[in-house]
């Protein structure tokens, strides 16, 4: 397993702590995402690269983590997903291009685990 993998477990047994806590707020985030991220309109795997190139831009090693996974589970492709990320560097500059390898690096991690 590699660091996304961690990345993605990093907070679990402290998250199920807090869940136990504020039941409520997880419930109805957890209703939310379910709804968000189904297919419509858009599909499944494009929500997640959205998500995706929104934890670019935000730095957000957990999102991208979870949304590189997402995608990779989505069946979305490598090339779909540079190109998410071309649209992250382009509205984000250099940070971007940091953030971007590592969501890139990410998704190829899951996608080994998904996608073979």
């Amino acid at each position: 397993m590699g660091h996304y993998h961690d990345e993605a477990q990093r907070y679990s047994e402290t998250a199920g702590e807090l869940r136990k806590l504020i039941p409520g707020t997880y419930d109805g985030y957890r209703e939310m995402h379910k709804e968000a991220i189904s297919d419509g309109e858009l599909s499944k795997g494009v929500k997640e690269l959205i998500a995706l190139s929104y934890g670019i831009a935000e730095r957000c090693d957990n999102c991208i983590a979870s949304h590189a996974r997402g995608a990779a589970r989505a069946g979305v492709t490598e090339q779909q997903v540079a190109e998410a990320i071309s649209v992250a560097i382009m509205m984000q500059g250099g940070p971007g291009t940091v953030y971007g390898a590592k969501a890139f690096e990410a998704f190829k991690e899951f996608a080994e685990k998904y996608q073979s």
